[in-house]
């Protein structure tokens, strides 16, 4: 049977409405990538946001049909996938103990660690912290979002919402001033 390639965004989605296997394959595999680094933010392991990523799939597939074509249809489909992600730490939340300590700022890491810092020694920074500090890290200066809307999407109160917050940053300054010293001794 010969591969059919479909070329269109709209020739694809026709194709999955009708439940066309190949086209869903490869709707599957174009996107894949592309809306696996949502997961990946907040679970910080491989593994956990691919089984996430195949959940969203599977509700991608079986929405499709709602898909109004209004606004992009990678956003519509990224939207899914946060939404199967909040859902599932949400889930999560309710096994976690609740933090609701105070933790005084800390000083920032100073302009001549900030300025020689990688992209890349940040991100993996980030995905070393524990999975409720990386979700909260995440959502408010990745996404945006404010303590309120955080505390209602993962099921937490604001005052743990923020706290959790100053801790991560706390970790991730301790974590990359590390990490430069170490890089900068071995220069």
């Amino acid at each position: 049977m010969p591969k059919t390639t479909y070329h269109t965004e709209e020739a694809l989605r026709a194709a999955c409405l009708r439940g066309e296997r190949q086209a869903q394959q490869q709707l599957y595999q174009r996107y894949y990538g592309k809306l696996l680094g949502i997961p990946m933010r907040y679970t910080g392991k491989e593994e956990d946001a691919r089984a996430l990523l195949n959940q969203a799939f599977l509700q991608i597939f079986k929405s499709l049909k709602d898909y109004s074509e209004q606004g992009s249809f990678m956003g519509w489909m990224s939207t899914i996938t946060f939404r199967v992600t909040m859902d599932h730490l949400r889930m999560e939340q309710r096994y976690r103990e609740r933090y609701t300590l105070e933790v005084p700022e800390t000083a920032s890491l100073g302009s001549e660690i900030e300025g020689k810092l990688a992209a890349e020694d940040i991100f993996r920074c980030i995905q070393q912290l524990p999975d409720h500090l990386r979700v909260v890290f995440s959502l408010y200066v990745v996404d945006g979002y404010q303590h309120p809307e955080i505390a209602a999407m993962i099921g937490i109160r604001e005052e743990t919402s923020r706290w959790r917050l100053r801790k991560a940053r706390q970790l991730l300054q301790a974590a990359l001033k590390k990490d430069y010293l170490n890089n900068d001794q071995s220069a």
